[in-house]
């Protein structure tokens, strides 16, 4: 109001001193330069206008904007082992308190012991790296460059991650695991996905959400849950003793929880397995899945070597315990939830191509594109995921679009920031977590405190979903790294 009643007298102004003025000339040039003023400040009026519309528009602007998550989910790296350095994060320059490790009895190593190597039948030391590695961390790529792969020697099984915390001192990581290597890092400033992180936001604070592998935070991605296998057999169950120390790791828990791999039941699973009492029975616990298809929202699961893996003829590196969905009642052989949601990397492609991706989308590289230690190298993944992005970018899909970039557990790698103490199952320790959107805000980030379940909140907060259990329920939600009420980048 303010603006227009300034502009109002503007006009007044201008009509009396073109009245008090003498000689044709001197009035032109006194229109002009009130001309010249009421234009100026109607353009700030305009301007005003629009950030006020931006500012008072709630009701029809935030989280509705999105029109498409998209989740990629890669393998075994920690934030400090990828983007350790990066400028502004929480990384090694901070690392001095939890750096140094200790053997069994506490004692501070000298050297590391020996990284191994896989190459040679039994497993050698790996004579890339040195024999005497001091204690602190190190650059890999002065040794292994991104492009090439060493040996996944680290251990990081749901027990013995619990070790390597130690109580927050963060120390026993080369004593549980026996080898250096968990103390290495890679100078990844070059990578496709290090510039995302640059140009969007990278996420310094967030956890995979249960301690130790890949089985059990791929269902914490999806459920919010841990499988049960009551029934499991002696052989693959830990056993504790009366103080609760590990005296024999096992995949499933003395009560019946599945913390390491097993087998589902339903397809695909390795043919390999002959004994049916050591696959798992279906869960039937509520997914994110069932979640969406009661609000009649649309989603899928895409996996790299689907299509081959349900055709018997899986890549030798295609992930069994990959596929969280499969181990569930509700998506078992024959039902139409399994062959309308999951589905293969081939159908993705084609849903990006076509402007018909879903409004959620859960994907899942192949082996050798995940990133992880032992049967991937760093580049090829990075390239792998930086060329998906690309594609969306450049599709109509972009401009309501939040890709998030995260993965499902640290790989045995160090981290030296101590995961909170929340429940049982973890979180465990930092991970490497990128969100790139139109939407994302920039160069930033973002200290808030997340883990997996996060992305399950921002799922549930964006199409009003209730929550599936008590983490996801309380956890932070990404939406501090959009910006869902200014203009679109």
């Amino acid at each position: 109001m303010l603006l227009i009643g300034l502009l109002a007298a503007i006009a007044q102004r201008a009509r009396a001193d073109e009245c008090s003025c003498e000689g044709p000339q001197m009035k032109s040039k006194i229109r002009k330069r009130w001309h010249l003023i009421g234009s100026m400040l109607g353009l700030t009026l305009l301007a005003a206008v629009d950030q006020w519309a931006w500012a008072a528009g709630p009701q029809t602007r935030g989280p509705e904007r999105i029109e498409h998550i998209v989740i990629i989910y890669m393998e075994n790296r920690s934030f400090d082992n990828l983007y350790g350095h990066f400028p502004g994060a929480n990384g090694l320059q901070d690392a001095s308190k939890t750096a140094t490790q200790t053997d069994a009895q506490g004692q501070v190593y000298a050297t590391f012991p020996p990284v191994m190597s896989d190459r040679a039948k039994p497993p050698e030391p790996d004579k890339r790296f040195p024999a005497n590695l001091p204690n602190a961390p190190f650059l890999i790529d002065r040794y292994v460059p991104i492009h090439e792969k060493h040996a996944d020697d680290l251990v990081r099984s749901y027990y013995r991650q619990q070790q390597q915390i130690h109580g927050g001192k963060m120390d026993r990581f080369v004593a549980v695991s026996g080898s250096g290597l968990t103390m290495g890092y890679h100078d990844s400033s070059q990578t496709a996905l290090y510039r995302y992180a640059e140009r969007y936001t990278l996420a310094d604070d967030f956890f995979h959400a249960a301690f130790g592998g890949s089985l059990l935070n791929h269902f914490w991605l999806i459920c919010a849950c841990t499988p049960r296998f009551d029934n499991a057999p002696p052989a693959i169950r830990a056993v504790l003793d009366e103080n609760g120390n590990l005296v024999k790791d096992g995949a499933v828990t003395p009560d019946g929880r599945v913390v390491f791999t097993v087998f589902t039941v339903n397809a695909p699973h390795p043919a390999t397995v002959k004994d049916a009492n050591l696959l798992m029975p279906p869960e039937t616990m509520p997914t994110i899945g069932d979640r969406l298809t009661e609000k009649g929202i649309s989603w899928a699961w895409y996996s790299s070597g689907w299509n081959d893996a349900l055709a018997g003829n899986a890549d030798p590196l295609f992930q069994f315990p990959h596929q969280p969905f499969a181990y569930f009642k509700q998506y078992a052989d024959g039902t139409e939830a399994k062959r309308e949601h999951l589905k293969d990397e081939a159908d993705l492609i084609k849903a990006i191509e076509s402007n018909s991706l879903p409004a959620v989308v859960f994907y899942k590289p192949i082996g050798p594109k995940t990133q992880h230690p032992g049967y991937a190298d760093v580049e090829s993944g990075d390239q792998h995921v930086a060329n998906i992005i690309s594609k969306i970018e450049r599709s109509p899909l972009w401009s309501s679009t939040v890709i998030v970039v995260t993965y499902d557990e640290n790989g045995g790698f160090w981290d030296h920031v101590p995961p909170p103490v929340v429940d049982r199952w973890g979180p465990g320790l930092r991970v490497p977590t990128l969100i790139i959107s139109p939407f994302a805000r920039r160069g930033f980030v973002d200290h808030t405190f997340y883990d997996t379940t996060s992305i399950l909140k921002m799922i549930e907060t964006r199409y009003g979903l209730a929550p599936l259990g008590e983490r996801d329920a309380h956890a932070n939600d990404l939406l501090n790294s959009l910006d869902l009420y200014g203009p679109a980048h």
